[in-house]
């Protein structure tokens, strides 16, 4: 039985009235020695950050990432009345532990590594609905606290195959504002989708990007059909942290659904670091990756007009330690946000 409204929802873009004021991106010390080493704020040499556990260098890079944000916004946390935030740690520890000196409303958000695109989505709905005059979203990643969760920890030393990714280690934070209201070199939030859970059978835990490409295909084929765009109308399609691996799969069976995506696509996992010399196999994935990525790398560019319509989407495995240990497919999910440059730049 279909409820009435059914296709239009499933269709749904969300026209958005929003803009990134200000952004941070913290990473650790594999990140800092990627291609994109030079445009991160702020890295640690050992991915530590001072503190005693991996779960607390996440909550600590958390605490760093949103700190910049808010000094770079001129706002001041007694400016921001909603923290939205989530990380891969059970619970999410790590945005819970990392926002307790800011005193800000909290939200907390789980869509595993699309967490970003989700929360920049909900921030810019609140915001432009006049819900809220400032919001901050910070998502998340460490690779060490997230592969001992969920794979092995570190100190095993357990092989990891050609199609596995490695887990950045990096928070990303932004500040969300009312276009109408944000200062004039502000990035454009203009439009939004939100994506569907999408699970094709895949159980390999070390085979994010063949887990997550479905749901990305599902989310860019609903958006192209709903606003009668081609990857052509767009300087960029941003997927967050397929890899190698995933960004194949994508490309390839969005050319069989009459979507070709040419060289207009990139993804941030084979941005940030250096295959050649690095050794990360597949790419990059995690919370972080996206967060970092877009916020060190493609606002800057978007405000220098180097780029005006791009759109971003981050993919997300729902998976959890118990769901890979029964055996479980791994359902995903990938949501769609379209940045352009400020007004000045259009």
């Amino acid at each position: 039985m279909r409820w009435k409204g059914d296709e239009l929802m499933e269709r749904q873009i969300y026209p958005l009235n929003a803009a990134i004021c200000a952004a941070a991106a913290v990473v650790g010390k594999k990140e800092s020695e990627g291609p994109l080493g030079g445009e991160f704020d702020l890295h640690d040499v050992d991915d530590r950050f001072g503190q005693d556990t991996w779960e607390k260098a996440e909550s600590e890079m958390q605490r760093r990432a949103l700190s910049l944000a808010i000094d770079k916004s001129g706002l001041g946390a007694e400016g921001i009345d909603l923290l939205l935030a989530g990380d891969l740690l059970n619970q999410c520890i790590g945005s819970a532990y990392g926002h307790l000196e800011f005193g800000i409303p909290f939200l907390g958000l789980y869509g595993a590594c699309s967490t970003s695109v989700e929360g920049l989505l909900l921030a810019s709905l609140l915001v432009g609905e006049g819900r809220a005059s400032a919001a901050a979203v910070v998502t998340s990643s460490h690779n060490c606290a997230a592969e001992r969760q969920y794979r092995f920890p570190i100190e095993y030393g357990g092989q990891r195959p050609p199609t596995a990714q490695w887990t950045v280690t990096g928070s990303g934070a932004f500040i969300v504002m009312p276009a109408d209201r944000s200062p004039a070199d502000s990035v454009l939030v203009v439009e939004g989708m939100v994506g569907r859970v999408v699970e094709k059978g895949i159980r390999d835990a070390n085979n994010m990007g063949a887990a997550m490409a479905p749901a990305a295909i599902d989310t860019l084929t609903r958006y192209f059909d709903a606003s009668g765009t081609c990857a052509e109308d767009f300087d960029l399609i941003v997927t967050g942290d397929l890899g190698r691996e995933g960004s194949a799969i994508l490309c390839e069976l969005m050319a069989a659904e009459g979507f070709s995506l040419g060289d207009r696509h990139t993804d941030c996992g084979r941005l940030i670091y250096d295959p050649l010399t690095q050794d990360v196999h597949a790419g990059g994935s995690g919370c972080g990756c996206c967060a970092v990525v877009t916020a060190a790398h493609f606002l800057p560019r978007l405000r220098r007009g180097e780029m005006r319509d791009i759109l971003v989407m981050a993919t997300g495995a729902m998976m959890s330690p118990d769901s890979v240990k029964q055996g479980q497919p791994i359902p995903a999910v990938a949501h769609l946000v379209r940045l352009q440059a400020p007004r000045g730049e259009n």
